[in-house]
């Protein structure tokens, strides 16, 4: 009979500590689905299937870069969606052959597009997210000069180091690849493995 007490009270508390586990875990990710929203949905999937940036990245870095106001403006006079500074506007709208303003990117559409476009013109440089959420951050110049150190590269042409004082950077890229493996988890499986 003590066995059998014995018994059923491990069982209760095997059972116990499973439902604990189990309910905390829902909570955790209820939390998660609460912070990783996906608004934008329509123009996200349109621009991510135009130009081969996948979801998880683009939400990532719309969420690190405006927390999703279509009306952000940085202390460095970036804007909207994707903070994109007035320079890289001028840049991407002539590729785009397009006509919009500075302005324009407070409208959500236009942020998204042209922050994808450049998303994917990183991309086809560096061949890789980690580089592309660097040069995004910290600019192309500096990443490129980043991977001819060998102290902040492999042999691969991988970005290891961010070097002081670039700690700004370094905290962005941290936070992007966090926010898209999060992305990648709760909405995006079949984009496992995007952040390298």
């Amino acid at each position: 009979m003590k066995t059998f007490k014995r018994c059923l009270s491990v069982l209760l508390i095997l059972i116990l500590a499973i439902s604990v586990g189990l309910i905390s875990n829902r909570i955790w990710l209820a939390i998660e689905e609460a912070t990783h929203p996906t608004p934008y949905r329509e123009t996200v999937v349109r621009y991510s299937l135009e130009y081969g940036v996948p979801e998880s990245i683009i939400y990532a870095v719309m969420k690190t870069e405006s927390g999703f106001d279509p009306n952000a403006l940085s202390r460095k006079e970036a804007r909207g969606l994707m903070q994109m500074l007035e320079g890289t506007f001028e840049d991407v709208n002539g590729y785009l052959h397009e006509d919009h303003t500075f302005d324009d990117l407070i409208t959500p559409e236009i942020s998204i597009q042209y922050g994808v476009y450049y998303l994917r013109y990183l991309y086809d440089m560096f061949g890789n997210w980690r580089n592309v959420i660097a040069a995004y951050n910290g600019g192309l110049g500096r990443v490129k000069k980043w991977l001819s150190d060998p102290a902040c590269s492999d042999e691969n042409g991988n970005l290891i180091y961010i070097p002081d004082p670039f700690d700004e950077t370094r905290s962005y890229v941290f936070k992007v690849e966090r926010a898209a493996d999060v992305y990648q988890k709760l909405y995006f499986s079949n984009e496992k493995g995007v952040i390298s």
